[in-house]
């Protein structure tokens, strides 16, 4: 793709969770993007199109919290979809995703923390994201889940979550990680193990070892589906 295009708005709302492969695949096929690093004080975008497409990642707060950006993110969300500038949303971009198309964001019945299975739903468009496969080996980190919209397609589930992953059109949302490296995975499960411990009576819940064993491995396959995810997602991108 030419460098001359409008870059991919990637909305980064704390330091630990970037874009990880998500930033290494766009840069592969020469997709310019540009970082919005909310935790650092930068402002959002002022209009969806000015870009190309626009990401959200996760982060720790809720989206029902009270914060001052989040407000003009959900509007800016909205803007995009009405004007077709693709979204996608990691995890709590997933969730003020769902929040601004009109779903709840509410508590999930257990916290998901670690690697766990994500089961695709019998339908074409699930497909049409995620390929050829049934269920894969996806990463987790979230109390809270989101309703899926009216409008929208429920992608994937998860034994202890039923709303994974859900597609409008262009636009994903993604309650589960793909964009997760070896170096993320380590650097989330050891400076926050205090969170892990108390989290520990769920079922849903790895140990710290248990989340950095066979790192190599499981991202390497991580790695190929999200290939897939997010080569279909570019699909859409406006120039």
């Amino acid at each position: 793709m030419s460098s001359e295009m409008k870059p991919v708005a990637v909305m980064r709302h704390v330091e630990s969770e970037g874009p990880g492969y998500f930033a290494t695949f766009l840069e592969r096929r020469g997709i310019p993007w540009q970082l919005f690093a909310i935790d650092r004080g930068d402002a959002l975008p002022v209009s969806a199109n000015d870009h190309a497409g626009l990401v959200f990642m996760g982060g720790p707060m809720s989206v029902n919290d009270d914060l001052p950006w989040i407000r003009h993110a959900l509007h800016l969300i909205r803007q995009a979809v009405v004007e077709g500038v693709p979204v996608l949303g990691h995890c709590l971009g997933g969730q003020l995703m769902a929040k601004a198309l009109g779903s709840e964001i509410t508590r999930n019945a257990v916290p998901e923390i670690g690697w766990g299975p994500v089961e695709l739903a019998q339908v074409s468009t699930a497909r049409e994201w995620f390929g050829d496969v049934d269920a894969f080996e996806a990463f987790h980190w979230h109390g809270e889940t989101f309703a899926v919209p009216g409008a929208a397609t429920l992608l994937l589930s998860s034994p202890h979550c039923a709303h994974q992953a859900f597609a409008m059109g262009p636009h994903l949302a993604l309650q589960c990680h793909i964009e997760m490296t070896a170096d993320m995975v380590r650097d989330w499960a050891t400076s926050n193990a205090q969170d892990v411990a108390a989290a520990s009576a769920s079922p849903a819940v790895m140990t710290v070892e248990e989340m950095c064993a066979r790192l190599p491995e499981r991202t390497a396959v991580l790695h190929q589906l999200a290939d897939r995810v997010y080569g279909q997602w570019i699909r859409h991108l406006r120039t």
